[in-house]
């Protein structure tokens, strides 16, 4: 049994757990995909899995977002489509990205949101 993302504890080289995120998660599903394959094939184990944070993004309000590659950190409008395209890329499949990217561009230049909410009560009126 393998539990990867974040409901594991896995622990970095100096003890520091790796990060709940989305791409600590991919880097564990693949290293589990290649322990199960090299155990099936009764290859040698392999060596212990090796997180490596290739930075962090994220949306903070209405166009605005915050981006930490290391050396390279962004702030604003700009860091805000450097995120939507990020995500837009690891969609899996072009119908999926097409879709995320005409809905996100309908709602950028509409401001019309795809969601509708009720957020009043409706009264009931009944016939006699």
């Amino acid at each position: 049994m393998f539990v990867i993302g974040d409901t594991a504890l896995v622990e970095q080289e100096g003890g520091a757990p790796v990060p709940g995120i989305a791409p600590a998660a991919k880097q564990q599903g693949a290293y589990v995909a290649k322990v199960i394959r090299a155990r099936l094939n009764g290859a040698t184990p392999l060596a212990r899995f090796r997180y490596r944070h290739q930075g962090s993004l994220a949306t903070i309000g209405k166009r605005a977002a915050v981006i930490d590659f290391g050396r390279i950190k962004l702030t604003g409008a700009l860091a805000w489509w450097i995120w939507g395209l990020a995500h837009i890329y690891f969609l899996i499949g072009t119908r999926s990205r097409l879709a995320v990217a005409w809905s996100w561009l309908w709602i950028y230049l509409s401001g019309q949101h795809s969601a509708r909410l009720i957020t009043q009560k409706e009264t009931l009126k009944s016939e006699v």
